[in-house]
């Protein structure tokens, strides 16, 4: 099952990477979503400048440990996803990094997850749904969006083996978009939960298609 998957998700990264690609500047536009302002919006703020705050605070190597133990856990959650057994995760003692082990020849998605899946946040806003709109709830969704936002920023690098891996024309496609996208979603569940994702998505959705007929007037006017 698992190499039937691999094979799979495959055939998908390059379409995906045009797509998201292609997507950006709608992505981009599509902020103009959050401009409603309200309780839930301001405590996710709040949470999120809590988080800077406390980053400066917090010790580097604490914080360069949890984004290790971020990063290995969200490899080794895509590795179940796609039907992997994960034989071992490692930390190691310097922080330097850590390493996660499965088994079978695995696939872009597990290589690439952790440069823009919020895996923390997801866990999060699943226990959301069964939580009262609170300002404290927002709030701490605000944090763990600034601790994913800093996690994905401070591992994007020319020397991370995991985007050699993948390539970087690849990545040069896929992350801007993905993590604009992942952001857009997050800031749309504070709003509006399930219904505010799928209201953003289809956002997007519509930008996407106007640029396309702008661009096909564009061009039909130059001929």
């Amino acid at each position: 099952m698992d190499k039937f998957l691999d094979k799979f998700i495959d055939l998908f990264k390059w379409p995906i990477a045009f797509y998201m690609l292609l997507s950006t500047p709608a992505l981009c536009s599509s902020f103009q979503f959050f401009k409603v302002v309200n309780m839930s919006a301001l405590s996710l703020f709040i949470g999120l400048v809590f988080f800077v705050f406390s980053k400066v605070m917090m010790d580097p190597s604490v914080r360069t440990s949890m984004q290790v133990i971020a990063h290995e856990l969200t490899h080794t959650f895509f590795a179940f996803l796609t039907f992997h057994k994960v034989s071992n995760i490692r930390i190691h003692p310097d922080d330097t990094g850590g390493e996660m082990v499965f088994k079978g020849k695995g696939n872009w998605l597990i290589i690439i997850a952790p440069y823009f899946f919020p895996l923390f946040c997801l866990i999060y806003m699943c226990l959301m749904n069964f939580l009262p709109s609170q300002f404290v709830f927002h709030f701490i969704l605000g944090y763990f969006l600034g601790y994913h936002i800093d996690t994905v920023c401070s591992q994007i690098h020319p020397e991370q083996t995991d985007l050699q891996k993948v390539g970087y024309i690849f990545c040069f496609m896929f992350l801007p978009g993905i993590n604009l996208l992942t952001i857009g979603s997050i800031l749309a569940f504070n709003l509006k939960g399930l219904q505010g994702i799928k209201d953003y998505f289809l956002l997007v959705n519509k930008i996407n298609i106007d640029y396309v007929f702008y661009l096909k007037e564009l061009i039909l006017s130059l001929l």
